[in-house]
C-alpha cells in the first residue's frame, strides 16, 4: 500500500494551508494536494485586508464580524512582517448612510472584537486631514478607524511552509482526479502522479468545493455562489498611508488602498461568476465602475490607460438565497461526514482570509474527534509564522536593521524584503557585503539569491509564481525583465 496519511487536504488556498499547518502541528501526518500553485486562485486575488467587515454589520452578521475582529490582532501578532495596521478614512456623504448610523456601526466595530493594540475610531474634519487633500468639494466630515492589511498570497505560502516544518507534505500541480472510500476504512486518492491513502479527507477547494465533493462521491452539503471581486492597480495618486472606504450610490462600498510601494489598489466589485474561477478576469465594465468610483470622490481623474494591472478573485459563498451578490453571507460552514459513512470527510464551505486561522482550528478540532493523532492542543493563535518572530510594532526596526547590515540595499529593497520575509530575510541574504554577492540581478533589487530561496523553500516554479504571488514585482519589473526571469527559470527547470 502507498503511504498512509492521517489527513489529506485538497486545496492550497488560505484555508487548506491553514488546516495543514494546524493539523501537522498537532502531530498529524498531513498531505496537501493543490492542482495549481499555492494561492493560485482567490487567496492571491483579494482586497488584501485583515478586517472585521464593517459593511457586514448592515446585514446583521454580528457573529461573523466579532469572530473576524477577534482574529485581526492575532494575525498581526503572528505575522507582523506581512500584516500591519492601517488607518481608514470613511467620508460622510449627504444622501447616503447618515452620520449617526456610521458612528453606531464604528462603535460596535471598536467594541465587539476585543480590540487592544489598534487605535479607536475618531471623528475627523476632511478639510484639515491629510486624507482630505484631494477630495472633491462638499466632503467635509468623516471618521478614521483601524483595520489591517495583509500580503494574502504570502500568508498562504507561510502557512504551507510552517506545515512543512511540522512534517506535512506539500504537493503542488497535482490535481485530484479520483477519491473513494476503500474497504480498509481509508480514503484512496488518485492524481496524475500517483495514489495516496488517508484516514480523513478535507475538501478545501474554495470555489470548486462542490465539484470536489462530487469527485469524492458525495453530495455537496450547500449550494455555492461564486461571486467575482475585481480590482485595479494604478500608480500612487495619494501621498499618504491612509486607506479609504468609500460609499457608492448603489449602496456598495469601494476600498482605495496604498499598495506595493508606489501603487494604489482600488476594489472591489461583486458580480456572480460563471466559468473556471482560476481564469477569472476583471471585465471592462468592472474596471470602468472602479475608475468611476474613484473619480466620484477625488479631483485626480483616472483614465483607463492609467490602470497598470487588474485582477479578479472568485469568492465561494454559501448560497443563502440573497438576491444581491454583495449581500450574500461571508460566513462559513464546516460539514463533517456521519460516523456510519466510513472514513471521515470534512467540507469547507465559504470563509474569508481574516477568519482562516480560526476556521482551521475549528476544522482540526472536528477531525480530532475522529482521529486520535490530532488530539494535540490548539496552538496556532500565538505561534509566529516563519519570519514573524518579532514584536508587532517591530517592523520599522527590522527594516532599519537590514539597511544597517546590508548597506547595498536601497530603501525600496529593504522595505520590500523586510515586509516579505521578516527575520527569514537574513537566511538568504547571509553574509553578503555587496549586491554582486547575491548573484544575478533581475531588476528592482530582485536577486538570484532571493530566487533560489523562493524555489527551494517556497515551491516557486514559474515566473508568475514569483512575480504575482511570492512577490508583487510584476508591478515593477518591465516586460523585458519579466521575460528574462521567465527564460532563466525555464532553463533551471530543464536542468
Amino acid at each position: 500500500m502507498s503511504e498512509l496519511f492521517d489527513v489529506a487536504i485538497i486545496g492550497g488556498g488560505v484555508n487548506g494551508a491553514g488546516i495543514a499547518r494546524d493539523a501537522a502541528g498537532r502531530g498529524g501526518k498531513v498531505l496537501l494536494l493543490e492542482a495549481h500553485d499555492l494561492a493560485a486562485g482567490t487567496s492571491s486575488k483579494s482586497t488584501k485586508l485583515v478586517h472585521g467587515g464593517l459593511r457586514y454589520l448592515e446585514y446583521y452578521e454580528f457573529a461573523l464580524v466579532r469572530e473576524a475582529l477577534s482574529e485581526r490582532e492575532k494575525l498581526w501578532s503572528i505575522a507582523p512582517h506581512i500584516v500591519w495596521p492601517m488607518r481608514f478614512v470613511l467620508p460622510i456623504v449627504k444622501g447616503m448612510r447618515p452620520r449617526w448610523m456610521l458612528r453606531a456601526g464604528l462603535f460596535l466595530y471598536d467594541t465587539i472584537g476585543g480590540r487592544s493594540a489598534l487605535p479607536a475610531t475618531s471623528s475627523i474634519k476632511l478639510t484639515d486631514h491629510p486624507a482630505g487633500a484631494h477630495m472633491l468639494g462638499g466632503l467635509e466630515h468623516g471618521f478614521e478607524y483601524s483595520d489591517c492589511w495583509v500580503d494574502d498570497a504570502r500568508l498562504v505560502v507561510l502557512n504551507a511552509r510552517d506545515a512543512a516544518n511540522h512534517g506535512a507534505q506539500i504537493r503542488l500541480h497535482e490535481p485530484l482526479t479520483k477519491a473513494r472510500r476503500g474497504d480498509d476504512g481509508h480514503w484512496l486518492l488518485e492524481t496524475p502522479q500517483g495514489q495516496y491513502h488517508a484516514r480523513a479527507l478535507v475538501n478545501a477547494a474554495g470555489p470548486k468545493v462542490d465539484d470536489l465533493a462530487r469527485i469524492a462521491g458525495e453530495k455537496p452539503a450547500y449550494g455555492i455562489r461564486r461571486v467575482r471581486g475585481s480590482h485595479i492597480v494604478v500608480k500612487r495618486r495619494l501621498d499618504h498611508d491612509y486607506g479609504y472606504i468609500l460609499q457608492l450610490p448603489d449602496t456598495r462600498i469601494c476600498f482605495v488602498l496604498p499598495f506595493a510601494q508606489g501603487m494604489t489598489l482600488i476594489g472591489t466589485t461583486d458580480a456572480d461568476h460563471t466559468g473556471d474561477p482560476v481564469e477569472a478576469e476583471a471585465s471592462e465594465e468592472e474596471i470602468t465602475y472602479l475608475l468611476n468610483a474613484f473619480d466620484s470622490y477625488f479631483d485626480l481623474a483616472l483614465s483607463r490607460d492609467q490602470v497598470v494591472h487588474s485582477y479578479a478573485g472568485v469568492r465561494a459563498l454559501v448560497d443563502d438565497g440573497e438576491g444581491r451578490p454583495e449581500a450574500a453571507t461571508r460566513g462559513y460552514k464546516l460539514v463533517l461526514s456521519d460516523d456510519d459513512a466510513g472514513a471521515p470527510s470534512l467540507g469547507i464551505y465559504g470563509g474569508k482570509i481574516t477568519s482562516y486561522r480560526h476556521l482551521a482550528q475549528e476544522a482540526v478540532d472536528l477531525l480530532a474527534g475522529r482521529l486520535d493523532s490530532l488530539a494535540g492542543p490548539q496552538w496556532t493563535a500565538d505561534k509566529p509564522l516563519p519570519g514573524g518572530d518579532f514584536a508587532i510594532d517591530g517592523q520599522p526596526a527590522l527594516i532599519a536593521g537590514l539597511v544597517r547590515d546590508y548597506p547595498f540595499l536601497s530603501g525600496f529593497d529593504a522595505e520590500r524584503i523586510g515586509r516579505a520575509y521578516g527575520t527569514d530575510a537574513r537566511r538568504w541574504l547571509g553574509d553578503a557585503t555587496s549586491r554582486e554577492a547575491l548573484g544575478r540581478d533581475f531588476g528592482c533589487g530582485f536577486s538570484e539569491a532571493e530566487l533560489t530561496w523562493l524555489r527551494e523553500e517556497e515551491w516557486a516554479r514559474t515566473a508568475d509564481d514569483v512575480l504575482w504571488r511570492r512577490t508583487k514585482l510584476g508591478l515593477h519589473l518591465s516586460a523585458g525583465q519579466q521575460r528574462e526571469l521567465a527564460e532563466f527559470m525555464d532553463a533551471l527547470a530543464l536542468k
